[in-house]
């Protein structure tokens, strides 16, 4: 990647991880959500099912199955962490107010 030139192509990469998750998600008994999916015999590579391109489309979109709860979970992370970010930002005042650096 020195000069920015990938060595696997995207195909080759999402294979890969696919033969590396599946074999783990089976030892601690985990199901994979692909009722298409089988390990081809020949390669021994985990082959996964056709994508289904329209929910693709609708989870992106904003549609998909868990988006409230995943936009209401974000909402509360970020109104619980106001305090963090408000003693930073103290702190950096009175340090910027004594003239000191706040470098570590």
């Amino acid at each position: 990647m020195r000069w920015g030139v990938k060595r696997k192509s995207n195909d080759e990469l999402r294979q890969r991880f696919i033969n590396l998750t599946v074999p783990q998600a089976q030892a601690v008994g985990l199901i994979m959500p692909d009722p298409d999916l089988h390990q081809d015999e020949a390669s021994g590579d985990w082959i996964p099912g056709p994508i289904n391109w329209d929910e693709f489309h609708q989870v992106l979109a904003g549609n998909g199955p868990c988006n409230r709860q995943r936009i209401e979970a974000r909402r509360e992370a970020h109104a619980n962490g106001a305090w963090v970010r408000a003693a930073a930002a103290a702190y950096a005042a009175k340090r910027h107010g004594r003239g000191g650096s706040a470098a570590a």
